[in-house]
């Protein structure tokens, strides 16, 4: 019939696309609809809904996604996997979950903010009940200067004034006490100068606030210096924690000082951003964290004080030998006159 116009095979699979694509569309959303529909939903209904919609998530439009994650906001069983699925999504679809959704626990929360940053962190900032631990890092992102960077001959108002070296000065030094000067140092610079609280707001606060507020300044050796007063170790050896590159030190150091949980994977996301580039990791963190015992930890930091203390002994006996072979003033001038 030439009224019929003839229809090639790579027009069906064209139009078979389009029809596929509009079917993942349709379905998605209704059984989103349908699920929010359900009074308490089991287990089993919930475990369904995830099988079929995850596998279509890839192929929506992203008004789907908008339209599913404002429904999934205001449902109480919401399907957790979905959930945290739509959560990873730019704040335009995402922020329903992340102002509402009781299915992002704390920990969610705060490897969400962790990956995306401020505009996730904002959109979490208006949820109703948040850890207040979380709304500080919130807070901390939104102005990173916690630790307010003065000019240079501000810095050197507050640091005390270098005296000039003398040779009873150099005798007397031991190993470690150059690290020990500067770990003072640091302290004077994050003092109020004439009692003015502009600059450190966690000065004389608990240990945990001291190092979630270092930790989140970005600079290495005030946090160092924190860790060094809670543990009551020396400023090397804080050093050393945080150097290496893994977090395994670290997380003995924080199980030694009984940290919760939340609380030591703040610290450690914020000291070692890069250990925790999606949700195994984290999951991986806190697994160790568990299963670490506050008493092996506390070994652990024990012998990093006995290794310290060690070496600062060895070094002080190298320091006294040396001392005793290098001939002394008046030695040398009855030397030099007998060879005269």
């Amino acid at each position: 019939m030439s009224g019929v116009s003839s229809v090639s095979s790579s027009d069906f699979r064209q139009i078979a696309i389009r029809t596929e694509a509009g079917k993942a569309e349709r379905l998605f959303r209704a059984a989103v609809s349908a699920f929010c529909s359900l009074t308490r939903p089991s287990r089993r209904e919930i475990a369904q809904l995830e099988d079929l919609t995850l596998p279509l998530f890839d192929e929506v439009s992203v008004e789907s996604r908008r339209y599913v994650a404002a429904a999934l906001s205001e449902c109480e069983y919401a399907p957790t996997a979905l959930v945290r699925r739509l959560a990873e999504e730019p704040v335009e679809v995402a922020a329903p979950l992340l102002t509402r959704s009781n299915a992002l626990s704390d920990i969610d929360l705060i490897a969400l903010i962790g990956r995306h940053g401020l505009p996730h962190a904002r959109a979490i900032a208006r949820r109703k009940e948040l850890n207040p631990t979380i709304a500080d890092l919130i807070r901390a992102l939104e102005r990173p200067a916690l630790v307010k960077t003065r000019p240079p001959e501000t810095v050197t108002k507050l640091a005390p004034k270098p005296e000039p070296a003398t040779e009873a000065d150099a005798a007397s030094s031991v190993p470690g006490e150059a690290a020990e000067n500067a770990r003072r140092r640091l302290r004077s610079m994050m003092r109020p100068a004439d009692d003015s609280a502009d600059v450190n707001a966690f000065l004389g606060q608990p240990a945990y606030v001291k190092l979630r507020e270092t930790a989140l300044t970005g600079n290495a050796a005030f946090f160092q210096t924190a860790l060094a007063d809670a543990l009551e170790i020396d400023f090397a050896t804080a050093r050393s924690v945080t150097g290496q590159s893994g977090y395994a030190a670290l997380l003995a150091a924080l199980r030694a000082l009984d940290l919760s949980e939340d609380r030591a994977f703040l610290i450690a996301v914020a000291v070692y951003p890069g250990e925790f580039p999606h949700p195994q990791a984290i999951r991986l963190f806190l697994d160790r964290y568990r299963l670490l015992h506050r008493e092996a930890a506390l070994d652990k930091v024990r012998a990093w004080k006995t290794e310290s203390l060690s070496l600062a002994i060895h070094g002080n006996s190298s320091d006294a030998a040396g001392a005793e072979h290098q001939p002394s003033n008046s030695d040398q001038a009855s030397s030099s006159l007998k060879a005269s």
